[in-house]
């Protein structure tokens, strides 16, 4: 074999190799989600990646909704906390089933200037899930007058069909 042969060869191969391994596009995943509670009822979407982590929870990248009628403006970056709720940073991370939520949460800012952070209590008894209602302060000396925790009903169903395939640590939805 000349070696303008084997050079197609090989070429041939690179490309079917090439095709072989490569994927789709990830599409992000949504989801519906509500909470309700003593005076609290949330809900909305959230936006995932189609990839969860090794412990099965999916990055929150973006939400939209309502709490009690006030509508959601954006999503708390994660790794810090809503405004007066230091040192508890939200993980933005959230589960298909059993727990849905971490010890960390979600959070998210209101167009009315307040901030919510649900998230699961493992250390409560029993543990469940709760809601860290934060109105920043605006008057100074005002240490957090109307924030609240309380006990919520959570619930995050995903619209994308289900299927999540495994592969190693990691799970694509596909």
């Amino acid at each position: 074999m000349g070696k303008r042969r084997r050079f197609r060869c090989l070429v041939a191969l690179g490309g079917g190799v090439f095709v072989a391994v490569s994927e789709p596009a990830a599409a992000p995943l949504q989801w519906t989600w509500e909470y309700a509670g003593a005076g609290i009822s949330a809900s909305g979407t959230l936006t995932t990646h189609d990839v969860a982590n090794g412990a099965g929870y999916f990055q929150i990248i973006g939400i939209t909704g309502s709490r009690n009628g006030v509508s959601i403006v954006r999503l708390q970056p994660t790794g810090t906390a809503i405004p007066d709720n230091e040192p508890y940073p939200v993980d933005n991370l959230i589960s298909p089933s059993g727990q849905q939520l971490t010890d960390n949460g979600f959070g998210f800012a209101l167009v009315d200037g307040t901030f919510v952070n649900p998230f699961f209590a493992h250390t409560r008894t029993p543990p469940t899930y709760l809601e860290f209602f934060s109105v920043p302060r605006r008057v100074p000396g005002d240490a957090g007058a109307g924030h609240s925790e309380l006990p919520v009903r959570f619930t995050a169903k995903l619209m994308t069909p289900a299927g999540a395939a495994t592969s190693g640590s990691e799970q694509r939805h596909q």
